[in-house]
């Protein structure tokens, strides 16, 4: 029986209005309940999924996320506490998910940069997050160095956490804004990781900026169908030529869908001096 299904059969509520799916991050379950307006129903989904799932200790409805840092809107519905630390590919990732994303849907994207890395290599993450990229890619790759820059104060806060509980060394946590700190790396970085959308076209000079002669760029944003791939190639020579730096594209994929028609992208490409 799918969790639906047996949620439809513990509340008496219509299987129609009950959310198809569900996500866990550590032991805390989100869920989206656009059809329910009663409270009372609410707790009781959330009684009854704490009930199927035991290994679960919070129920929260994931309403929306919004702003520049982009936060969760996020209301607890049963549990005591939006605090979880949750397991990926061997990455502890403590965090408060009433106060930051957690993606799950991108693990094969933090796997693939990974692969590419080379020994010695100095990364910047420009908006690192809890160290969604950054924990992994100072874990399991050969890297002298991650800087990791992080504006959101509650984010930066989780990251230097997680890099105490993953016992991890060679990660420069930076609390501030990317364009402020691009000079302090002026023509430094072997890699720069740009996991942030939207709009992550207007921080491309900065990614500039800090890259090195072979430098690999990668890009994630977010568009729809019919501007792929022109509009994004066409931002990053537009923002290659205003630096003076040639490119060449080293691979382009889809990450997963964003929302009808529209698509998390990544465009990995080189630049040369």
């Amino acid at each position: 029986m799918e969790f639906r299904q047996k949620l439809a059969k513990a509340t008496g509520i219509k299987e129609s209005m009950l959310p198809a799916g569900y996500q866990t991050v550590g032991n805390v379950l989100l869920l989206k309940l656009p059809r329910i307006k009663s409270a009372k129903h609410k707790e009781k989904i959330a009684a009854s999924a704490l009930s199927i799932l035991p290994y679960i200790k919070t129920v929260c409805e994931m309403k929306e996320v919004k702003g520049e840092l982009r936060e969760p809107v996020v209301r607890l519905i049963a549990g005591k506490s939006t605090v979880t630390i949750h397991k990926e590919n061997d990455v502890l990732y403590k965090l408060d998910l009433s106060q930051v994303m957690f993606s799950k849907g991108n693990l094969n994207e933090r796997k693939r940069i990974i692969s590419q890395v080379k020994e010695g290599e100095l990364i910047v993450d420009m908006f690192a997050g809890i160290g969604y990229f950054s924990l992994g890619l100072a874990k399991f790759t050969s890297a002298k160095e991650i800087i990791s820059i992080e504006r959101n104060p509650v984010a930066y806060n989780l990251l230097t956490d997680n890099i105490a509980i993953n016992k991890i060394s060679n990660v420069n946590a930076i609390n501030g804004d990317c364009r402020q700190f691009a000079a302090n790396f002026s023509g430094m970085a072997d890699r720069v990781v740009m996991g942030y959308f939207p709009d992550t076209d207007q921080f491309l000079p900065f990614a500039l900026h800090m890259a090195r002669s072979g430098c690999v760029i990668h890009f994630h944003n977010i568009y729809k169908t019919k501007e792929l791939w022109k509009k994004p190639m066409e931002e990053i020579r537009s923002a290659c030529e205003k630096a003076k730096m040639k490119h060449e594209i080293v691979a382009k994929k889809k990450v997963k869908s964003y929302s009808p028609n529209t698509w998390h992208v990544v465009v990995d490409f080189r630049v040369t001096r």
